[in-house]
């Protein structure tokens, strides 16, 4: 009903239900177009931060994985050294190497590449995945060298006598300038030969030390090697000490490791101030340096 201002009478003015039925249709249309709209909205609201959060989790997992990758690197090459260290105290203990194939078994492939930022997720899944292989190889390897280890401690144990007899030390401190080899060029004679020892350059003068508890069996004048000593060890080791400018011993005298016996010159056919040392198993030249524990040779 409708009453007109300023009049008494009223009106009733009849709508029909079609019409409000489209109205109440149209309002339903709108209502729903409106929720609609607004879920997508939220979703898509919900989708980008989602996204966004998972974009910050893979940054900080890469991250994660490019140290792991750089810590893995390091303790690999720390084990590379320290298996090279076992191998010598393999040989002081007087047992077998380890199997090269048992060691392998123990080892894992390089460390993956770093990681990109923005890598997909299935490849730091796979990185990730790579990483932990390369730690479980790495721990198998360490427990083998903790087991070689602690077998050779045990052989060690048994054979002090022997084990005191091995030169294990450096005569003298210095450079190393030619390693042991089957044939190198003579430096003075300009001819290819073998060369039974190492050469340690070390300043005129410098103290030579016995490697190992020995009989002095010969200190004199050798030809080509200058003024020399050599010393049997027993169990079959002799080592020799070539290029002195003075010897300190005597042949017959004993000597105890570290104790001095020659200091370092250039006598003989030598070109400058070094120590020429060999090591002889059972009359056999063999490499000085497969006996030696301490780092006292630098090498570059």
């Amino acid at each position: 009903m409708v009453v007109p201002e300023g009049t008494g009478a009223s009106r009733a003015v009849q709508v029909s239900q079609s019409v409000l039925k489209v109205g109440a249709l149209g309002l339903g249309l709108f209502v729903l177009l409106a929720l609609v709209l607004g879920y997508a909205t939220v979703s898509r609201s919900v989708d980008l931060s989602r996204a966004a959060r998972l974009e910050r989790e893979n940054q900080q997992l890469a991250a994660t994985l490019g140290q792991l990758n750089a810590r893995i690197s390091s303790l690999s090459d720390t084990l590379g050294r320290i298996t090279q260290r076992d191998a010598r105290i393999r040989l002081l203990a007087n047992l077998e190497p380890t199997d090269p194939q048992v060691l392998q078994a123990g080892i894992g492939g390089p460390a993956p590449a770093g990681v990109a930022p923005g890598a997909p997720r299935s490849e730091l899944v796979r990185q990730a995945t790579e990483v932990t292989v390369d730690l479980d190889a790495m721990i198998r390897r360490a427990n083998l060298l903790a087991f070689s280890f602690g077998e050779a401690a045990d052989s060690l144990e048994s054979h002090k006598d022997r084990l005191a007899a091995l030169p294990s030390i450096l005569p003298t401190q210095g450079w190393l300038t030619s390693a042991f080899s089957s044939m190198r060029e003579h430096p003075v004679l300009h001819v290819a030969r073998a060369h039974e020892g190492i050469d340690v350059v070390a300043p005129m003068g410098a103290p030579i030390e016995a490697p190992a508890a020995g009989t002095v069996i010969s200190a004199g004048w050798e030809t080509g090697y200058g003024y020399s000593v050599s010393i049997d060890h027993g169990y079959g080791i002799t080592t020799r000490f070539a290029h002195a400018s003075k010897l300190l011993v005597r042949r017959g005298e004993r000597v105890e490791r570290g104790e001095r016996i020659a200091l370092v010159g250039n006598t003989g056919l030598a070109t400058g101030p070094h120590l020429h040392y060999e090591v002889h198993v059972r009359g056999r030249a063999v490499d000085p340096l497969n006996y030696v524990l301490p780092s006292g040779v630098v090498t570059d």
